[in-house]
């Protein structure tokens, strides 16, 4: 467990203060429980991929899953794939014939995990659509899947998230869920200065703010801020 941990977790991910109380988190609820093929794709993607640490993180994973399983989700969007860490988990979460739509421009990135996904079984509750994802989500609402899907999982480029809420306000059912990665961005949106040339690029933790003051002054949804991960964002749709 230690060695998973140092190999996974060497750029730390968690806004908790102690890192040490991130890896009790870890090592006591979420390792434990983490299926053993997404313990899987979280290895490949670190041993194949240069920015490994920018995939969903476990504990935000667990969360994740949890919601999907309360809310029976079946139809369900994701933004932003990556090596397809969420993805897998939202196909192991779901029923069998479940669907969702994963949209991401990178399909190489996907393709590393593309492999576990197959073995998992689950690949054919899957429509992977490699390009931006707005002319995606203006094509759904096109081909009449207004107020359709149950679940949504956004962890793309930031400063296109209020576009892809509007959309998904559309989209998504009366008490659907949409869940926001990043929201926090590192602690960053609460810090001043400039923060360009870092992982905290000044005009991403700029949209990242912008996002979090609509969604706290959106009445179409309710809302749960969470320092989960990276800080997650749940909402309910409630209008």
């Amino acid at each position: 467990m230690e060695k998973d941990f140092q190999k996974t977790f060497t750029v730390p991910r968690g806004l908790l203060q102690s890192q040490e109380l991130y890896k009790y988190i870890l090592e006591t609820s979420v390792f434990p429980r983490e299926a053993e093929l997404l313990k899987e794709l979280r290895e490949v993607t670190a041993a194949k991929h240069p920015r490994a640490y920018i995939g969903t993180t476990p504990d935000a994973g667990q969360l994740l899953s949890m919601l999907l399983k309360l809310t029976n989700a079946k139809k369900t969007i994701e933004i932003g794939v990556f090596t397809g860490y969420s993805l897998l988990l939202t196909a192991l979460s779901t029923a069998d014939d479940g669907k969702i739509v994963a949209i991401d421009v990178d399909r190489e990135s996907y393709e590393i995990g593309r492999p576990i996904i197959k073995k998992a079984g689950v690949e054919h509750k899957i429509d992977f659509v490699e390009s931006a994802a707005l002319p995606v989500l203006d094509q759904l609402l096109e081909q009449g899947n207004a107020d359709s899907f149950d679940f949504a999982f956004v962890d793309a480029d930031k400063e296109n998230n209020i576009n892809y809420h509007e959309r998904l306000m559309k989209l998504l059912k009366i008490g659907g869920i949409v869940v926001y990665d990043n929201t926090l961005w590192g602690g960053s949106v609460a810090m001043a200065g400039d923060f360009s040339g870092t992982v905290y690029t000044t005009r991403t933790r700029d949209s990242t703010i912008e996002l979090n003051k609509m969604l706290a002054a959106d009445n179409r949804i309710e809302i749960s801020h969470l320092p989960v991960g990276d800080g997650v964002t749940i909402c309910r749709r409630i209008l």
